[in-house]
């Protein structure tokens, strides 16, 4: 890749000097030179080309000197490294220079091919330092794509050698819909329904999260959560009521309708599941997930919900029924099942 190298001198002769000693590294597009004649020139091409890499700046100069421009550099670009050129070598402006933040200091009268080297240790070190940058931000942007648990997974040692490992536990799959979103979507503008989704995904977030749940995917106007741990499943219902309980509080003016107060339909199931990165190692994507029949039940519990209800198994009934008061449904039949189950629907 090229570099981006900005000179500040006030000796006329040295830009044609900078581009015959490096004539080659320029037509070979490895070197790209700014030139500046003082501090103040300086500061001026940098808002002009804030790509540059690297600062050769001298220190005796007109309007602003070298060692003022290196104060000015940590503020206007922090990422730019300096390396001061200068006949000016004594110990108190050296001193002076890295104190300030140089990341080197060159004697004039120059020799090139150690310039060259040097040109090199500081672009190397400031590639460095913007890809340190940039993996944070990526980092940072990866936290909210990812749940917690999914990073803490990537954290161990074995993570490379066991991508595509799974294992069996226990856990329970809760999916909370949104009810009638999809007649909001067609007649709301595309900003109003994301903001509005975004909104009532982040209370149910919240309310996942603070029961020690983790939320799988977002699949259209519906979450996926697991449970999992001690008490998984008293915790994701408890989980499922606070959900309901906050979004039925919330009340929305869109332009199209007074009000609109929104509802949940809520389906609940647990039992043995199979989690692991399920995807292409191929291809490079991974959805790290559970899967299994109590999964595919969960999910049709949730549409068989009503608005407001929470609806679980009666495999789920038997273990919380002296913790919640629950409401027998009977028995029904869910798609893909083919014999009927009962369920009951959670009131408090």
């Amino acid at each position: 890749m090229k570099s981006k190298i900005l000179v500040v001198d006030d000796e006329t002769d040295l830009e044609l000097l900078i581009r015959q000693k490096f004539r080659r590294q320029i037509r070979e597009l490895q070197y790209e030179f700014v030139f500046a004649f003082n501090g103040v020139d300086a500061l001026v091409k940098l808002q002009q080309h804030p790509d540059i890499d690297v600062v050769l700046s001298d220190i005796n100069m007109p309007e602003m000197d070298g060692l003022t421009l290196l104060e000015k550099l940590g503020e206007v670009s922090p990422l730019t490294k300096t390396v001061i050129v200068s006949a000016y070598s004594d110990m108190a402006n050296i001193r002076t220079a890295m104190n300030r933040g140089a990341f080197d200091f060159i004697c004039k009268p120059v020799n090139f091919e150690d310039l060259d080297v040097t040109m090199q240790k500081t672009i190397r070190h400031v590639a460095q330092l913007r890809d340190t940058l940039k993996a944070i931000k990526e980092n940072n942007i990866l936290r909210m794509y990812v749940d917690e648990s999914v990073l803490n997974f990537m954290d161990r040692r074995e993570f490379e050698s066991s991508l595509m490992v799974n294992e069996t536990v226990q856990a329970t799959a809760v999916f909370i819909d949104i009810c009638g979103f999809t007649a909001i979507t067609e007649r709301e503008s595309a900003d109003t329904v994301v903001k509005l989704i975004n909104l009532y995904f982040d209370v149910m977030v919240k309310e996942i999260i603070a029961q020690g749940g983790f939320v799988d995917k977002f699949m259209g106007d519906a979450i996926m959560a697991v449970f999992r741990g001690d008490y998984h499943l008293d915790r994701a219902i408890e989980a499922a009521l606070a959900v309901r309980n906050h979004i039925e509080s919330m009340e929305e003016t869109l332009p199209d309708e007074p009000i609109y107060t929104p509802k949940v339909a809520i389906g609940i199931n647990t039992g043995e599941v199979i989690s692991g990165n399920i995807g292409s190692a191929t291809l490079r994507r991974l959805d790290y997930t559970v899967i299994g029949d109590v999964v595919n039940t969960a999910q049709r519990l949730q549409s068989y919900a009503q608005e407001g209800q929470i609806i679980i198994s009666d495999a789920a009934y038997q273990l919380v029924k002296n913790s919640f008061r629950c409401e027998p449904l009977g028995e029904v039949l869910l798609k893909n099942k083919a014999n009927p189950v009962a369920v009951y629907a959670v009131i408090e």
